[in-house]
């Protein structure tokens, strides 16, 4: 086609129907359906309409929505007809999905480009979705450049759907006209993407990840990753960039706001890179000829060295369900069935590997209306998206654990603190018989309550973050280090005599703890799962009185900073709220920061010496004058 004289007249030529188009389709042979929403529905149907003439295709797709149900038409004709080749990682646990299993190819979504290249999975014929030609002949992919421009150059006949709707996105998205061997002009409606129900569980999800969120960050977002709730959430966040799969309506609103600015992504600063996009109307024409706006083909976006090459990377997936040693299956559902799983560990190895990146998986603790956890002893007759050596961040709406270093006895321990309250004595118990867990371990019965993420707060102290937060089971380890470091002194304070060892026994209360009864907050600083605790405060609920006493502990070198008045704060607020009366408290006589802790109360504080010790009572309906 090099030879043609001038683009403009070949592409009359090259013009006919769709039916014409199929009809050039050839028994036997391997035909490439453009992805996700650029699918070239017109052909499509064509296809379909022309399928009983046809012996022994094989169609070559991600995995889709089928707005013509091919799929249907292989197993009726029991394959004689067409056969389906769908590329897709996750695990096949929907009616829909094991009933089409044998169709799946599973395969990284980066890689897929190469196999076309190198002929090893030879196209025959491409069918593809473009605007029509600009001033020099040339077609974008628009919402689909994925691994559709690589089917395009690699087919032996290229049949194009130019359709006026679809919007013409920048970037290596373009096919020329000389490189087209058929042209249907069609015009229709752009596949969107209906609106995802949000559950609550995903707003608090959203709000956990959020936190995780560096400013200056750049991002992949998958589209079922609770997306409304994390641009509610990212609202506040500062020069984010967009390094993603697909582009979303959401990313669209965080652009709109000045969140995204793609000034510090380190790779393509300025812009947001992409390889589609997924969603309304209003998205589409946001991304038409926007020169803020780049598509480039899978195997660059989703390339995990060039993921890697960002910036404070973080990718947002979310899960379908994972066990105590922290393996991932994922599942395609009816939001992201245009391959958002298929990409998945190509973000979560490249976001790791990044310069101060993260690789956060969001993982709803159940399902089928709270009667089922998704947090189960070992996954079993499903796909395994994500090895347990690759997993890092963890978010459900209990909390977030980070995974990475960690045992297995660590990492069970972690999911479990996790999980949904009523399914986590039955998970320990699980966890022990496995051998994951020693036999001396125990939830004090249960684990009750959830996580209180209102006492949650972050602090700069003397230019240094600290996390003010709830102890979780997977604090144990940091609080006998922290135990360990204390002062002579301090720990006379704390415990009221010498001790040089703090051994699970000491400890377990503290990082198992009952949210209502006994509560300890803790100080950190340093990473979400790898921060050194430089604080502790906690109390413990006597029910005979319902007056719960409190202990503080303040490393030496944080001491006079204000660290001990905001864990009694959090401590006060969490107590009010569970219904308890007052605190009460013993310290030595030369603790006089402690007394000054209870001074800092709004209530009424009374003070007594017994035994040669000063004890301390204030009750929280007798406010201070």
């Amino acid at each position: 086609m090099a030879g043609s004289p001038y683009w403009a007249d070949s592409y009359v030529q090259k013009c006919c129907t769709a039916e014409e188009a199929i009809g050039r389709i050839r028994p036997g042979q391997r035909i490439f359906i453009g992805s996700s929403c650029g699918e070239p529905q017109h052909l499509v149907k064509a296809l379909a309409e022309a399928a009983g003439g046809f012996t022994d295709l094989e169609i070559v797709r991600l995995m889709s929505m089928e707005t013509t149900s091919l799929s249907t038409i292989a197993e009726r004709s029991r394959g004689q007809r067409l056969n389906i080749r769908s590329f897709y990682m996750g695990s096949a646990k929907s009616k829909g999905l094991i009933e089409k299993s044998r169709f799946i190819t599973p395969l990284n979504l980066f890689s897929v480009p190469r196999l076309f290249k190198s002929r090893q999975l030879p196209i025959h014929v491409a069918l593809i979705q473009v605007t029509p030609p600009d001033d020099f002949g040339w077609m974008s992919l628009g919402v689909s450049v994925d691994i559709t421009l690589a089917a395009a150059n690699s087919a032996d006949l290229v049949i194009a759907q130019v359709n006026p709707q679809m919007p013409r996105v920048l970037g290596r998205s373009f096919i020329h006209v000389n490189d087209v061997h058929l042209v249907v002009q069609k015009e229709e409606p752009i596949l969107t993407l209906p609106e995802i129900v949000e559950s609550e569980a995903a707003g608090t999800i959203a709000r956990f990840t959020a936190r995780l969120i560096k400013d200056g960050a750049t991002l992949h977002i998958t589209p079922d990753a609770a997306p409304q709730a994390i641009v509610a959430n990212l609202a506040e966040k500062n020069d984010l960039g967009i390094h993603t799969q697909f582009l979303t309506d959401e990313i669209m609103q965080l652009f709109a706001r000045g969140v995204v600015t793609n000034r510090h992504k380190g790779l393509n600063n300025g812009k947001i890179v992409a390889s589609g996009a997924i969603g309304s109307a209003n998205l589409y024409e946001f991304i038409n000829d926007n020169p803020a706006i780049e598509f480039h083909p899978s195997d660059y976006v989703n390339a995990p060295a060039v993921i890697a090459a960002h910036n404070n990377m973080a990718s947002l997936c979310v899960a379908m369900a994972m066990d105590l040693t922290g393996q991932v299956a994922a599942d395609a559902m009816a939001f992201n069935k245009f391959s958002g799983v298929t990409g998945m560990f190509d973000f979560v190895r490249g976001a790791f590997q990044s310069e101060g990146g993260r690789s956060i998986i969001g993982l709803p603790a159940t399902a089928r209306g709270g009667t089922q956890s998704r947090i189960v002893p070992m996954l079993e007759n499903t796909v395994v998206v994500v090895p347990r050596s690759d997993v890092h961040y963890v978010v459900t709406e209990f909390g977030v654990v980070n995974l990475f270093g960690k045992s297995l006895q660590e990492r069970a321990m972690a999911m479990i603190s996790i999980s949904h309250p009523d399914f986590r004595d039955e998970l320990m118990a699980q966890a022990k018989k496995m051998k994951l867990i020693g036999s001396d371990r125990t939830l004090l019965g249960s684990l009750h309550g959830v996580y209180p993420i209102r006492l949650e707060e972050t602090v700069v102290i003397d230019g240094e973050t600290v996390t003010i937060q709830p102890a979780t089971l997977v604090d144990e380890r940091r609080i006998q280090e922290h135990f360990y470091a204390l002062d002579k002194s301090d720990v006379l304070s704390r415990f009221f005599h010498e001790k040089t060892t703090f051994a699970y026994d000491d400890v377990g209360k503290a990082s198992q703890v009952d949210y209502i009864k006994n509560l300890t907050i803790l100080a950190l600083i340093g990473d979400v799962g790898f921060g050194r605790v430089v604080g502790i405060g906690e109390y413990l609920l006597d029910p005979a009185t319902n007056l719960a006493r409190v202990a503080f502990s303040v490393s030496s070198s944080w001491k006079r900073k204000g660290l001990g008045k905001r864990l009694m704060e959090k401590l006060f607020e969490g107590a009010r709220d569970n219904g308890i009366k007052g605190f009460t408290a013993y310290a030595v006589p030369e603790n006089l920061g402690m007394v000054n802790l209870f001074k800092t109360l709004p209530v009424e504080v009374t003070t007594s010496i017994e035994d040669d010790m000063i004890m301390l009572q204030c009750l929280f309906d007798e406010p201070r004058n």
